[in-house]
């Protein structure tokens, strides 16, 4: 998707679920029988239908059929350009390098490290450092090669010859956008912390190039929905690392460490960065008349880190209302899965741990739930500063007490907290706005209980 965006290609895209989310239709596996995912159709002149399911070949396809000369970017090598397709051949190998240590390092059990608090460390006399297991080591070693081929270039991409993200760079980012979430929840590895941004600066001046383009947002998913998303496709993540660190990243990416779902929440995230690019679509900031860091109105290619924290916030905060209100009804019958009559499943389970797309509503909480959540939505829509919004948080405390009954309180709260864990990112909304979302429905949840 990230390819078809950068280029600009009209092309007709249905969403299909993946085999862990529910099963997928009908008319999908006529098509592709084997039900696998992406899957690009190409219908001939004569009318003939054939179907491309490998990843990067659809990729390369595209790229094909939609060439510079025709006005399109160009995204791979040309093709007398010996040193640059060698270039690029070196580095689908690396990224299948990084890839194999990845899955070395989150889907086994780590072995025992070469430090002192490591079994081996003390066999072998080394110093007070913390653990490091092979796996670990191969995999930061693996990041040095990655970060190495980065600063061989003079822009932040891997090609010199372009000034905007080519093929190899999708193939890299949608693999090492997993890896930053499940190194810090399952290793307590914070790769865009400032120590490894000066072990690896190319890599976080590339990950950075990349949040700068509104395109890469409208993708970008958060650690908590890649943890969710990571298991059912690759298997259990397994908990290792560095565990003081881990401990901390797991409660703050699951929302339980009493900061990043709950009000007030700090301007940025401690743990993901959320203005190194437009933490919002460009037209949401313009409404909200946000300026960037280069001093002009909603711009790309820029990042927001000093932009106007009030504003930030509202802008936010009403990104998420006006999601929340647009189809409220609906919203409020998914919910209302989380009463003690929702969530009966006639069918069967599915891969993905909060995946029950045949799940039923509690159709008599369904009132309630919807009365809560238009509290929630004034909240979220409030304007006119900070005392405003602490004013429609009063507000919705003092609704959720009066309009709630007493005997469907905590079955109410049960379903908000439903919805909660249920906000994908980018799904349903970036990361920026999805935060404002979990913190309301929390702070609801807290009157309600």
């Amino acid at each position: 998707m990230l390819l078809i965006e950068e280029k600009r290609i009209p092309i007709n895209i249905e969403l299909v679920p993946m085999r862990s989310y529910g099963d997928k239709p009908e008319s999908f596996l006529r098509l592709v029988p084997s039900g696998l995912l992406p899957a690009l159709l190409v219908e001939t002149n004569d009318g003939r239908k054939q179907v491309v399911t490998e990843s990067q070949v659809i990729m390369e396809l595209l790229d094909q059929w939609h060439p510079v000369e025709d006005g399109f970017k160009q995204m791979m090598p040309a093709e007398d350009d010996d040193v640059g397709r060698q270039r690029y051949r070196q580095l689908s190998n690396l990224e299948r390098e990084l890839f194999s240590w990845w899955c070395t390092l989150i889907f086994r059990p780590e072995g025992p490290g070469f430090s002192s608090s490591g079994m081996l460390g003390k066999l072998m006399g080394k110093s007070s450092e913390p653990a490091m297991s092979g796996a670990m080591s191969g995999f930061l070693e693996c990041l040095q090669k990655v970060d190495n081929a980065l600063a061989s270039t003079d822009g932040p991409w891997f090609f010199d010859w372009a000034d905007h993200p080519t093929m190899i760079d999708f193939i890299f980012v949608s693999h090492v956008e997993r890896m930053l979430a499940s190194a810090a929840f399952w290793k307590g590895l914070d790769l865009r912390s400032a120590k490894y941004q000066q072990q690896f600066p190319a890599l976080n001046a590339w990950l950075d190039a990349f949040e700068k383009r509104e395109c890469y947002l409208a993708f970008k998913s958060d650690y908590y929905t890649h943890v969710k998303d990571i298991p059912p496709q690759y298997g259990p993540g397994y908990d290792g690392g560095f565990e003081d660190e881990r401990l901390l990243f797991q409660k703050n990416i699951s929302g339980k460490d009493g900061k990043s779902w709950s009000l007030p929440l700090s301007f940025d995230d401690d743990l993901q960065p959320l203005y190194r690019g437009p933490p919002l679509p460009l037209c949401v900031l313009k409404a909200a008349g946000i300026i960037a860091d280069n001093g002009e109105l909603a711009s790309e290619g820029t990042s927001y880190e000093n932009a106007d924290p009030e504003k930030m916030e509202e802008a936010c905060r009403q990104m998420a209302g006006h999601k929340l209100a647009s189809n409220g009804q609906n919203v409020a019958k998914f919910a209302a899965r989380g009463g003690p009559k929702g969530s009966r499943n006639p069918r069967k389970g599915f891969g993905a741990e909060l995946a029950d797309p045949y799940a039923m509503s509690d159709e008599q909480l369904i009132p309630s739930v919807e009365t809560a959540l238009k509290s929630v939505c004034i909240a979220l829509l409030s304007q006119g500063g900070p005392s405003a919004h602490d004013a429609a948080l009063k507000e919705m405390k003092e609704n959720l007490q009066t309009q709630i009954s007493e005997d469907q309180a905590r079955d109410v709260a049960s379903s908000l907290a439903y919805l909660r864990d249920r906000v994908g990112v980018p799904r349903d909304l970036p990361l920026a706005s999805a935060r404002q979302l979990r913190a309301h429905l929390n702070a609801a949840i807290d009157v309600l209980h």
